[in-house]
């Protein structure tokens, strides 16, 4: 895992990723192009949503099955086929039935971290995880900001052709720079890999890490599905491509807790991931600044979305090194709860802006912050949740993954 490997696999999972949210910035111009009325526009980022969630059941464990560089480089080029029939649609069933495809097939993300948790030496699992993952960031708040200026400048249909193309450019250079895995056993089929992937979820650690996910991604999607609506409003009335520039600020917050990885790596991961929640709820104080003050509320944000990636990084080095033989449906089914707590976090802040305004929807989303916090102090004080410890080193270098899922 040298340093361009981890950079194409992070340009992967930002591609995939923003193949899902690449519609938000161009809801009005594709529902008036397509036909489909304004109540039900919320669909067309729905359907890839449900997509989304269909593939991390029944895609990703094919990982723990088969050469995960292959399946990355076919799910790209079947993520590049929903967005060409996108692009092309003259009817709405057409241009959902793209965009569901793309949403199965975009959990090539969580095959892509699962590949560069499975070839990495331990003692750099965490770092390698941390710069993947970045990836995934850059293209949900990424997207935000180059969508909206393809589209200005030749259409909304022009965004999918752009991200197809670069789907089937990934998928040929996975094949050609990324080595296979070595692994010596794999589980004996598909159906029990579905099924080790349920069991997970009755599982202390998995469970753990997973309620936090899903709040910390509540209170993510309260500030981001959100924000834009008192943006647009009195006093500040912003447009569309301004309040897209707030996705550079939480760009810079997300990127710098890259080295979120490499704490992990030392057994660092518990403490990380109190301070960051912490600095979670801390971060809503400056957001429900907005009425007053744009200059803290971009602070707020980067705080916040440091935080969330460095818990986010965090989680997933823990459930890896817990989980060596199963990284796949691990990732996969963690993400499960990434996706229902943005989904919460999407649907409430709206309602509670309309009858409590952006303090409500504040005071919402350091709710839930502070909820991911209280799942963590809570696993700490029972018998056996995880201690603070420095990763075990062997002689050779390599660190005890046991040593790393209690860290």
């Amino acid at each position: 895992m040298n340093r361009w490997r981890r950079l194409l696999l992070a340009v992967v999972c930002g591609v995939a990723v923003a193949s899902i949210y690449a519609a938000q910035p161009v809801l009005e111009p594709m529902g008036h192009d397509l036909g489909i009325p304004a109540e039900l526009t919320g669909w067309i980022v729905a359907t890839g949503q449900i997509g989304y969630l269909a593939g991390l059941v029944l895609l990703v464990p094919l990982g723990d099955l088969i050469d995960r560089r292959r399946l990355i480089a076919a799910h790209l080029a079947l993520t590049a086929l929903g967005m060409v029939l996108t692009a092309l649609a003259s009817a709405a069933w057409v241009a959902f039935a793209g965009l569901a495809a793309a949403g199965v097939f975009a959990v090539v993300v969580q095959t892509t971290v699962a590949y560069a948790a499975s070839v990495s030496p331990p003692a750099e699992r965490g770092r390698n995880i941390g710069v993947v993952t970045s990836g995934i960031v850059v293209g949900i708040l990424g997207a935000r900001v180059v969508t909206g200026a393809l589209a200005e400048a030749w259409g909304w249909r022009s965004v999918y052709a752009v991200l197809a193309v670069l789907s089937l450019g990934l998928a040929a250079l996975v094949l050609a720079a990324l080595p296979s895995e070595r692994r010596p056993s794999r589980p004996s089929g598909y159906g029990r890999a579905v099924l080790s992937l349920a069991g997970l979820f009755g599982q202390r650690t998995f469970l753990t890490r997973g309620l936090i996910t899903f709040f910390l991604f509540a209170s993510f999607g309260t500030l981001w599905s959100g924000v834009s609506l008192p943006l647009a409003d009195t006093p500040w009335q912003l447009s569309e491509s301004q309040i897209g520039l707030l996705g550079v600020a939480g760009l810079a917050g997300a990127l710098g807790a890259a080295r979120a990885g490499r704490w992990a790596d030392a057994g660092r991961a518990a403490p990380v991931t109190a301070l960051a929640l912490t600095l979670l709820i801390l971060s809503w104080a400056a957001i429900a600044q907005l009425p007053w003050s744009l200059w803290i509320l971009i602070a707020g944000i980067v705080v916040l979305d440091f935080a969330v990636q460095a818990v986010h990084v965090s989680n997933q080095q823990v459930l890896t090194a817990a989980y060596p033989d199963r990284t796949s449906s691990v990732i996969g089914g963690n993400m499960v709860f990434y996706s229902l707590g943005s989904a919460l976090g999407a649907a409430a802040t709206t309602a509670v802006i309309a009858t409590h305004g952006w303090l409500g929807s504040s005071l919402l989303g350091a709710a839930f912050a502070a909820c991911a916090l209280a799942v963590w102090a809570v696993d700490r004080r029972r018998p056996g949740g995880e201690v603070t410890g420095r990763t075990a080193v062997g002689s050779r270098g390599s660190a005890d993954p046991r040593a790393t899922a209690r860290g």
